[in-house]
């Protein structure tokens, strides 16, 4: 048990602030929302009002435990050295797969460039089994394209399998 003078991380005041008023927007926001059809259970202002009041509560239970001075800790259980600097080199590359893919999705389609884009980022964080993370990344994206164009009816670029999938 410390006997010290109490420190209080000003940061965390910050920290709760941003959460109240971004929830505040958010309940604002849904408040502006049409109803939907009478015969729909579930108004379309109701996930907003949802995340809004969490992130409202959240920011105020912040304030509450950062008055009574509890600070946030380091994780421990994080596989991660600390005293090392940035990986530049690998962010740069994680960038790159990025770029390369907002570049392609239009002609290629997401598809393909979701299935490069997975199997691009595995390589830069250090997999080398190329043929299983294609496989994997294919997977992935045929299913979220499916997911989105069939189950919720948002298209996504098919590029060059348009007619195909």
């Amino acid at each position: 048990m410390t006997t010290g003078p109490r420190t209080v991380d000003k940061a965390q005041y910050g920290l709760a602030a941003f959460l109240v008023l971004v929830g505040g927007y958010v309940v604002y926001d849904g408040s502006t929302l049409e109803n939907g059809f009478n015969d729909q259970h579930v108004q379309p202002w109701a996930l907003p009002f949802v995340v809004g009041g969490a992130l409202l509560l959240l920011g105020v239970l912040l304030a509450i435990a950062t008055a009574r001075g509890d600070r946030p800790e380091a994780e421990e259980g994080e596989d991660v050295d600390l005293t090392q600097g940035t990986d530049l080199r690998t962010i740069g590359l994680l960038v790159a797969v990025l770029l390369a893919n907002m570049l392609l999705i239009d002609f290629l389609g997401w598809a393909i460039t979701g299935a490069l884009l997975f199997a691009g980022t595995t390589y830069v964080l250090g997999s080398r089994t190329w043929v299983r993370n294609l496989a994997i990344g294919a997977a992935l994206s045929v299913g979220t394209w499916y997911g989105f164009y069939v189950g919720l009816g948002l298209p996504i670029p098919a590029g060059i399998l348009d007619g195909v999938l």
